[in-house]
């Protein structure tokens, strides 16, 4: 089967990774294009994914978003006709994306069946796009048919336990190189930031909660000896962040998931990366002030996830380690925030491993029923 992948997004890279090498591996031929935003393209070089760059993200406001869905789209189709054409095999038999809809629109335009998946049910005008174009709607089971029965999706539904992050990090083991990569003392308190996803039309308004909580991680930084790395999401965060004393900016896509699995805590405005802290079982405050989704919601009620609602409920220290000497003198005594006892065990000696690992292949049948 030749089928072809679309990803818009950096978190998009890390869910289909595992899936464009399982159907690899079983024989299919892939093919992948790849929109310059974020850190997309730089994830595909980082994972040695192979790739087509087409089109670019034009800009917040909905028109621009519309004219970039229309342009990218056409792009798709003309550089999906070549390929069809310098081809032995001809055409594709099915195009795959997380939430792309120009993937969604383009296949249809093709008349190639399509599948798309995501987990967060409130992008309205994302899924009232890609729901409606495509075969299959891959989602979580967490995630109740009657949110999703307005954009013409339920009988096309087919749904899988779990979080995805539970699947693309199946084959995951922390590397500790990147702590050298990025100066960080394992013996000093490590806090991973991500900023809120400004560009999302579900969270377009300023986060003043966020804000806050970097001025404490700054002030933790020049006075506590704290190391919060801040994960920007676009170009204008990090030129700004950078200029912050005591930040570690990364200026490229690094080996986010192992730095995760390091840290003390993770504070994400998104959705991601809070879900990957969960899955490796480290605490995690979530900052999003958009529409719960019924992942999120979930994982709240268990206590896997807590609601940050004020910065100064932090408590932001080192936890303790299995078999390693306690803190120095007039250095914070190291033991787990109390306000997040119930969400992570003591930092041991070694970082954490994915708490359930669950098969990507699951995913990709499911993704795949669409040429069915």
């Amino acid at each position: 089967m030749r089928v072809w992948v679309d990803l818009t997004n950096s978190p998009h890279v890390l869910v289909m990774r595992p899936l464009i090498e399982r159907m690899r591996a079983d024989g299919h031929e892939v093919r992948v294009t790849a929109r310059d935003f974020a850190q997309t393209i730089a994830l595909c070089e980082r994972f040695g994914i192979e790739h087509q760059a087409i089109g670019r993200h034009r800009g917040e406001r909905l028109a621009a978003k519309a004219r970039g869905l229309a342009s990218r789209s056409a792009a798709l189709v003309r550089w999906a006709r070549e390929d069809a054409r310098t081809s032995r095999a001809g055409g594709f038999d099915v195009a795959l994306g997380h939430g792309s809809n120009d993937v969604s629109v383009a296949a249809s335009i093709m008349r190639v069946p399509s599948a798309t998946m995501f987990d967060y049910e409130w992008a309205a005008v994302q899924h009232h796009i890609n729901c409606r174009l495509a075969r299959a709607v891959v989602v979580p089971e967490a995630i109740p048919v009657e949110r999703l029965r307005r954009y013409g999706a339920r009988a096309k539904l087919r749904r899988f336990e779990g979080l995805k992050e539970e699947y693309y990090l199946a084959d995951f083991e922390p590397d500790p190189a990147v702590l050298d990569e990025l100066g960080l003392d394992p013996a000093r308190p490590i806090f991973v930031v991500r900023t809120p996803p400004e560009v999302s039309l579900y969270h377009r308004f300023h986060n003043d909660l966020f804000a806050n909580v970097l001025e404490r991680l700054r002030t933790a930084a020049s006075e506590e000896g704290a190391q919060p790395v801040v994960l920007p999401r676009v170009d204008s965060q990090r030129s700004a962040l950078a200029s912050i004393p005591g930040f570690v900016v990364p200026e490229r896509a690094i080996d986010a998931q192992s730095l995760i699995a390091h840290a003390d805590l993770v504070i994400s405005a998104g959705g991601t990366m809070n879900r990957e802290a969960v899955a490796l079982g480290v605490p995690v405050y979530t900052t999003f002030e958009g529409r719960l989704g019924a992942v999120d919601e979930r994982l709240l009620g268990e206590g896997r996830l807590r609601k940050l609602t004020d910065a100064d409920e932090l408590e932001l220290r080192l936890r303790a380690r299995a078999g390693e000497p306690k803190a120095p003198a007039g250095r914070a005594p190291a033991r787990l925030p109390a306000s997040l006892g119930p969400l992570g065990s003591a930092r041991s000696g070694m970082p954490q491993s994915v708490r359930t690992r669950r098969d990507p292949h699951v995913l990709v049948d499911l993704l795949l029923s669409a040429a069915a």
